[in-house]
């Protein structure tokens, strides 16, 4: 017996490593699981009004992944009215609080280009950067976010190189910044601070004794959906419940439209005015596209009178 116990007595030992070297395997050591964490890349959100018919989206994208390969890329859309600075805007203030700190917002669309319009890099005060044309973009985010500052991309390292075309900044300057910004580069180093960026004057709805003065501003694509500029809290303020119709002025035309909560609450094919996701008088026909029907295309005035006018 003492001769069987002697050879025995490395088991527990052997036991005792094994399960050492499976709970390291199963859990590394707190501080390797926050240097994994802290090392994610950010995310680059990017728009533009490219569209998807021709190579300008994919060039944009390789360039940045040729100089941030491991960064997370997802897109708002391409399809920005082309040339529409003011439809850029509305679109950006609407995704940008669904995006935590440090997010890059990449944004061209850029009627200036070649011209002395800023290329810049503008830090909101909820710490989300914004790569774009100074020329009014950034107006409501800054209004609603606040901006922290705002730097001018001068610096060629930032850019894919000393010869910069006229007219594709997309590529050779947006683009780069916003890999550089990606890859946890100073954004400081982008170039000088800018003091006063470029502002938009968008449009705004007055409310009036008989009623609110507005405007069709775009079309919620591909349903045809009027987009106003009437603030849901300003339209409650007419005195309207649900199941009330309105008699609404779009352009030069008057048309009879019940107020209802969403679209089917009136019969397919038949128009309503609700208040959409983001709060504003929308203004739909169930299941059909109000403006092919009606020959709208916004911009366009609006006007809906107080109920009992």
């Amino acid at each position: 017996m003492r001769f069987r116990s002697s050879r025995l007595w490395y088991v527990p030992f052997l036991l005792a490593v094994l399960v050492c070297l499976s709970h390291c395997a199963g859990h590394p050591p707190e501080e390797d699981t926050a240097r994994k964490v802290g090392s994610e890349r950010p995310t680059i959100v990017f728009m533009s009004d490219f569209g998807t018919a021709n190579d300008s989206v994919a060039i944009c994208k390789g360039v940045i992944l040729g100089i941030a390969p491991d960064v997370r890329l997802t897109d708002v859309t391409h399809q920005v009215t082309p040339y529409s600075i003011e439809e850029g805007a509305r679109f950006l203030a609407g995704v940008t609080p669904y995006y935590p700190t440090g997010t890059i917002f990449l944004v061209v669309v850029d009627p200036g280009v070649g011209t002395s319009r800023k290329a810049v890099i503008v830090k909101s005060k909820k710490g989300q950067f914004f790569v774009l044309p100074d020329n009014g973009l950034i107006t409501p985010v800054a209004d609603r976010d606040g901006i922290e500052g705002a730097r001018e991309i001068t610096n060629t390292a930032w850019m894919l190189g000393d010869n910069v075309s006229s007219t594709f900044h997309g590529r050779d300057v947006f683009s780069p910044a916003a890999a550089h910004l990606a890859e946890g580069e100073d954004w400081t180093m982008a170039g000088p601070d800018v003091k006063q960026l470029v502002r938009l004057s968008p449009r705004v709805a007055t409310v009036e004794q008989k009623g609110i003065t507005g405007a069709v501003i775009g079309l919620d694509d591909p349903f045809g959906s009027l987009i106003t500029d009437i603030q849901g809290n300003d339209f409650k303020s007419l005195g309207y419940v649900f199941g009330d119709r309105i008699q609404a002025k779009i352009d030069k035309s008057y048309f009879t439209i019940p107020y209802a909560r969403t679209f089917m609450d009136v019969p397919v094919g038949e128009p309503l005015i609700y208040i959409d996701s983001r709060g504003r008088v929308g203004i739909a026909l169930n299941e059909r596209d109000f403006s092919k029907k009606y020959k709208i295309t916004p911009p366009v005035p609006l006007f809906i009178p107080r109920k009992g006018e």
